[in-house]
């Protein structure tokens, strides 16, 4: 006998993701748990594994239906379900534990940290140049040395700082690329950090880091063409953050103000950037390949569009819900848009383990989930009370929002609530000048073309400006304790939800009175 579905339940790969943030993201209190729990946990697991392999038992489905409850299907259905769940959550559980335990240690050099006078290793990631000119990257460690020209093997990750003469050439190498490097170790809030006086190149990338840097580096070039007084245009450093993540030129008091205004998220590349991309690619496969082969062409264009813009958390999370998603519209998966994030959300932990430590990654995957879940409420709550493109931005912003103040809020102590409105009118404009930058750069192999795109680009650029610039005068609220702002965020949820519930019952009374 098949036991009928009462109602759609999410994926299992919901349940596993939600088991593995669980273990990741409290590993420190479950390794110092007492083993009572664990066993409890064990039992609990037993027992409803049990329980499910009895549903499957024609005598034990008559006792339920003759003895135990009144609705035997709706139990046994329960029952299944239940176990179902535990075994996702424990498997999701244990990975976690896994995935955590293999984030890359911090730096560890077997020496004394004032007597460390050199470091060698591999660049982990693109040089990016700061705005007092120095330049920062993270080496893989594999050697320290000290005075007295005493060597050790190390290992972990460690960030060095670069002196200004040296950022060309380590650009020019970039990721892969084997560094040697004097200077002085010194250990902070945040761990260690070396700044380096002078630096070597040990041992160029490999052929394919030589390949992507050199393309990486020839884009940027076209990208910021200089005029003839040797000065590339005002734009292009927004080009550069938007199509490639690149913000070393990037205007520090333009940089100071996004983040002033609760819209800093837009400059990292992410969902949005990567929208407009797979757009204009499938605008323009669909009709020559039809939907499938355009989708397949696709994938295989985002996954050469985040091997030549870098692996940012925030990036790859998007590349693999687009590739994921794809994969349900050409019928492998189930279309499921929370499943969809649990499996990016696995496979890019599983991948990236250090990934999950990094805010850009915290914040994405929160706010997307806030979109998904409260965004969906918003909208309803919002329904027929706001124009239907007003409703779409505003509760996807102000999902997004609620769900990450505590976030936010632990991290940098404090809120910016004009983001909300503010992001109805950037957004917009910077998928406009994304778009228009992207033909700007198409263009630029055609330099009539060019010339058409300059002035659209300067404008859009100075309106950005204007309207951040202006957004980031208007003062947020700090706060020292970040336990109020999850409370009020909580409770908020709730509040909205429940509004939600009354409001439909309304509208129902409404109809059936009609």
């Amino acid at each position: 006998m098949r036991i009928p579905d009462p109602k759609p339940l999410p994926l299992p790969v919901v349940y596993l993701a939600s088991g593995l943030a669980i273990s990741y993201y409290g590993y420190s209190f479950f390794i110092s748990a007492p083993a009572l729990l664990y066993a409890l946990l064990i039992l609990l697991i037993i027992a409803l594994s049990f329980f499910k392999v009895l549903t499957f038992y024609p005598s034990f489905r008559s006792i339920c239906t003759e003895k135990l409850c009144a609705c035997p299907n709706k139990a046994l259905y329960s029952v299944r379900q239940l176990s179902r769940f535990t075994l996702a959550v424990t498997v999701g559980f244990v990975l976690g534990f896994v995935v955590r335990h293999s984030v890359p240690l911090p730096a560890q050099t077997g020496l004394p940290v004032e007597k460390v006078i050199a470091v060698s290793g591999i660049l982990r990631e693109d040089p990016r140049s700061l705005q007092r000119q120095s330049g920062i990257a993270t080496l893989k460690l594999q050697e320290a040395s000290a005075q007295g020209g005493v060597r050790t093997s190390a290992k972990g990750s460690l960030p060095v700082f670069f002196p200004p003469e040296t950022v060309p050439t380590i650009k020019e190498f970039g990721r892969g690329a084997a560094v040697y490097a004097d200077g002085i170790l010194t250990h902070t809030d945040r761990g260690y950090l070396f700044r380096a006086s002078s630096v070597h190149i040990v041992k160029p990338a490999p052929p394919i880091e030589q390949f992507r840097t050199s393309l990486r580096m020839k884009l940027l070039a076209k990208i910021a063409p200089l005029d003839k007084q040797g000065n590339p245009p005002v734009w292009s450093s927004l080009a550069s953050a938007f199509l490639l993540g690149v913000r070393d030129d990037l205007d520090s008091n333009l940089t100071n103000a996004f983040f002033n205004a609760g819209v800093a998220y837009i400059l990292a590349l992410s969902g949005m950037h990567l929208a407009i991309i797979s757009a204009i690619v499938a605008f323009l496969l669909r009709r020559p390949l039809g939907m499938r082969r355009a989708l397949i062409v696709g994938m295989i264009f985002i996954v050469g569009y985040v091997f030549i813009a870098g692996s940012q958390p925030s990036l790859v999370r998007a590349a693999l819900m687009y590739i994921i998603g794809s994969c349900a519209v050409l019928g492998f998966l189930k279309r499921h848009t929370l499943a969809i994030v649990s499996m990016a959300f696995v496979i890019q932990l599983v991948f990236q383990s250090e990934a999950g430590l990094s805010l850009s990654f915290i914040l994405s995957y929160a706010a997307l989930i806030g979109m998904i879940t409260l965004g969906k409420t918003l909208h309803g709550l919002f329904k027929g009370r706001l124009p239907e493109l007003l409703n779409r931005s505003l509760s996807v912003s102000l999902a997004a929002f609620i769900v990450t103040a505590p976030i936010v809020v632990f991290y940098f102590g404090a809120l910016k609530p004009i983001g909300i409105i503010t992001s109805l009118f950037i957004l917009p404009l910077a998928s406009l000048f994304m778009a228009l930058s992207l033909a700007a750069l198409a263009g630029s192999f055609f330099p009539p073309l060019w010339n058409i795109f300059d002035p659209a680009l300067t404008l859009l650029y100075r309106t950005i400006e204007s309207i951040v610039v202006m957004a980031a005068r208007v003062p947020g609220f700090s706060f020292s304790n970040p336990a109020p702002v999850l409370f009020a965020s909580a409770l908020l949820c709730i509040a909205l939800v429940l509004i939600l519930k009354h409001d439909d019952m309304q509208r129902k009374r409404i109809a059936s009175f009609t």
